[in-house]
């Protein structure tokens, strides 16, 4: 599967790995790995993604307003120095967290 999602014991964390490509193939996966319960906080773990392209930024962008919008706290962490650069150049780091 190329989209994991795991509950923190408390519930209120939810972290989404994405494995392999992240573009618009993830698309209902991604959605149904936040839509199934809320939580106070986001992790996205981009570690072994592979790939991602603007489908991906617009994913993000869709799971920012389902979790709150400007009150939403998210992180995207594991990201490698090309993608916090696209992060960086789309205005994505004063959105997210980008780690």
């Amino acid at each position: 599967m190329a989209v994991e999602s795991v509950y923190s014991a408390d519930e209120e964390q939810l972290t989404i790995t994405i494995k392999g490509r992240f573009d618009f193939g993830q698309h209902q996966a991604f959605r149904e790995a936040y839509e199934r319960q809320p939580a106070k906080r986001v992790v996205i773990d981009l570690k072994d993604a592979t790939y991602l392209d603007s489908s991906a930024l617009g994913m993000l962008l869709l799971l920012r307003d389902h979790v709150g919008g400007d009150h939403a706290r998210i992180r995207v962490i594991n990201t490698s120095p090309d993608v916090r650069k696209i992060f960086a150049i789309s205005n994505f780091t004063s959105l997210f967290e980008i780690h």
